[in-house]
């Protein structure tokens, strides 16, 4: 989605649109040009909390930086004294890495200032109209409320698929892994081109093939660039409806699928949905993807590397939130995480 802004006010109208929910007591990071991440992190109220937010993005900034880029600072909190500190040490930190910052703004809803030129203005509902019906017709969804409700959105029924799965482990275990496997792609495809919902019956048995890695490598495998919002819908369904024990795998393919989107609010939140107890090397692949900027059309490139990576990985490892919460968002990725990293 490309929203082409003309005054601070604008600017500020769009950012919700962009991270997929309202940001509340954040630093967002926009970028004018292409090539660097959007980046939101929780406002820092401190030295140190200041220094662990530049620790946390620098690696991805100073690794896309190119010469003459450039961003906006954007500050949503009515705590003028921590936005002005925080962006000017932003602002400081991106300069030692080749990044200028134009534009250093405060929101706390009703009004803004800009402290570079201490510029001051109001936030008008019109214009907030005006860039909601902007990104309606072009077909996106419209933001969440705040990341709290994005992450609950990703929370359904469970009972009703966690009620079938003994004797869809039954029906599986007298089957063969090939012929799951072969039913699981059948199936993925006739969701690629109805776009309906699966049955509680079919979904118990498509989360059951997702524990065989080969089955659920052969899914992955066919995520592309064409197909990876069918992806995201059919995952984010089944995220929603899966118990624990079988929540892990269709969380990850959400999240990696949320990730080649440019969506990495979504992305993380979807990670944040694999149980705490049953670690996944496959949500660690995708958390690196986030933590270390990585953009989604390096996907093919690093295709190889990152499945290898995915076998290699200790499945007691699995990403852990981190005390703040960093969303870097889209390069133009979105992404969206916790600060300093997760």
């Amino acid at each position: 989605m490309d929203l082409v802004v003309q005054s601070p006010d604008e600017l500020l109208a769009a950012v919700p649109h962009v991270l997929g929910f309202k940001p509340e007591e954040s630093i967002v990071l926009v970028p004018f040009g292409p090539g660097l991440p959007i980046t939101r992190v929780d406002l820092p109220t401190s030295a140190t909390a200041r220094e662990e937010v530049w620790d946390a993005i620098s690696g991805p900034y100073g690794r896309h930086a190119r010469p003459g880029a450039r961003l906006g600072i954007l500050c949503f909190t009515g705590d003028r004294r921590s936005a002005e500190l925080a962006s000017q040490h932003l602002s400081n930190r991106l300069e030692t890495v080749g990044i200028t910052t134009q534009i250093r703004l405060c929101s706390d809803g009703e009004r803004w200032r800009e402290f570079n030129t201490g510029s001051t203005g109001l936030q008008t509902q019109a214009t907030a109209e005006r860039i909601a019906a902007t990104t309606v017709l072009s077909g996106a969804a419209q933001p969440a409320s705040s990341r709290s409700s994005l992450a609950a959105s990703m929370v359904g029924d469970r009972e009703p698929i966690a009620q079938l799965i003994p004797a869809a482990r039954a029906e599986a275990a007298a089957s063969s892994p090939a012929a799951e496997r072969d039913w699981a792609l059948d199936r993925l495809e006739q969701f690629h081109t109805d776009g309906n919902r699966l049955s509680d019956v079919d979904g118990a048995r498509m989360l059951l093939a997702l524990e065989k890695i080969g089955t659920r490598d052969a899914l992955w495998e066919g995520m592309t660039k064409e197909n990876h919002t069918s992806h995201m819908a059919i995952w984010n369904d089944l995220t929603r409806r899966a118990p624990d024990e079988v929540r892990a795998a269709p969380a990850s393919m959400l999240g990696f699928a949320s990730w080649l989107h440019g969506d990495g609010a979504k992305a993380w939140c979807a990670l944040d949905q694999v149980p705490a107890d049953r670690p996944y090397s496959m949500a660690a692949v995708v958390a690196s993807a986030l933590q270390n900027g990585i953009h989604p059309r390096e996907w093919e490139r690093y295709q190889t590397q990152m499945r290898d990576l995915a076998g290699e990985l200790d499945e007691s490892f699995v990403p852990k939130p981190p005390e703040k919460q960093r969303d870097l968002p889209r390069t133009q990725p979105t992404a969206d995480r916790r600060a300093p990293g997760r």
